[in-house]
C-alpha cells in the first residue's frame, strides 16, 4: 500500500509518467496505490497527503525522501532561484515530511524512514563542480545523520541509500545524456531491491547507516550484479 507524493499531474515534455500513472503501475503489480498531488516546499499540502494516506491505509510505516531538485553548475552560474528551491526541496522537504510523518511512524511496527542522499564523506572535490546542489543534497544526509540519533529510543530506524554508479532514470539520462547512462549505468531495480532489502529489516537492529546499493545487495547474498547493468558487459 503506496502513497505516490509529487507534483506532476500533468506529464513533462522530457519525462514520461506522472502521479496517476505510477499509481496505475503499482495496481498492475497488484498493490494498492494512493495519488498525492502534493508540492513538498508546502507545509499544508504535506499534511493534506499524511492525512490521505492515513485516511486511505490506517497509518504509515514507511517514509522514502526521495524528491530532490538538481542543479549541477558552478557558483558564478548558479541563480538563486535554483539555490532556493533546491534547499526548499531537498534538504528542508527532507526534514518537513519527516516532521509530518513522525507521529504514526510511533504508532507503526516496523517503522523506516529511508532518505536517498549520499554518505557524509566530506571530500572537496564533490562540492567544487556544484557547490550550491551538493550543499542542499548532503543537507538531507545530516538530517539522516541527526534523526537516525534522536529517533533511536523510539525504535524508527533512519537510513540514507546512494548508488554506486549512474541510474538510468529519465531524469539522469535527460541531465546526463543517454551515451553516459548506456555505457556506465543501472537499472533503478538495484536501488529498488536495495531499498526493500533495508525496508524489511528490524528498526532498531538497521538504522543510522549511509548504505551503498551494491553493498547492500552483496552484503544480503546477491551476487548476479549483471542484471541491473543497462549494457550487459559494460564497466
Amino acid at each position: 500500500r503506496v502513497a505516490v507524493v509529487g507534483k506532476t499531474e500533468e506529464p513533462h515534455p522530457k519525462l514520461p509518467g506522472t502521479v496517476y500513472t505510477a499509481c496505475e503501475a503499482i495496481e498492475r503489480a497488484g498493490g494498492r496505490a494512493l495519488p498525492c498531488i502534493c508540492d513538498i516546499r508546502f507545509e499544508d499540502q504535506v499534511s493534506a497527503a499524511v492525512e490521505a494516506t492515513v485516511a486511505a491505509f490506517g497509518g504509515i510505516d514507511i517514509l522514502v525522501n526521495n524528491a530532490s531538485a538538481i542543479f549541477l553548475a558552478g557558483t558564478r552560474e548558479t541563480p538563486m532561484k535554483r539555490f532556493d528551491l533546491m534547499h526548499q526541496v531537498n534538504a528542508r522537504g527532507t526534514f518537513l515530511c519527516s516532521q509530518a510523518c513522525l507521529p504514526w511512524l510511533e504508532k507503526a511496527d516496523n517503522p523506516h524512514i529511508l532518505t536517498l542522499s549520499p554518505p557524509l564523506d566530506l571530500k572537496p572535490h564533490y562540492f567544487a563542480p556544484h557547490l550550491a546542489y551538493s550543499l542542499a543534497k548532503f543537507g538531507m544526509s545530516l538530517c539522516v545523520l541527526g534523526l537516525a540519533e534522536e529517533l533511536r529510543p523510539r525504535s524508527i530506524a533512519v537510513n540514507a541509500l546512494w548508488p554506486r554508479t549512474v541510474i538510468a532514470t529519465s531524469a539522469v539520462q535527460n541531465l546526463l545524456g543517454g551515451e553516459a547512462v548506456a555505457s556506465r549505468g543501472r537499472l533503478p531495480t538495484i536501488v529498488a531491491d536495495a531499498a526493500h532489502w533495508i525496508l524489511t529489516q528490524p528498526s532498531k537492529e538497521v538504522t543510522g547507516r549511509f548504505l551503498i546499493d551494491e553493498d547492500v545487495l552483496r552484503g544480503a547474498g546477491v551476487t548476479d550484479l549483471e542484471k541491473y547493468s543497462v549494457t550487459p558487459g559494460a564497466e
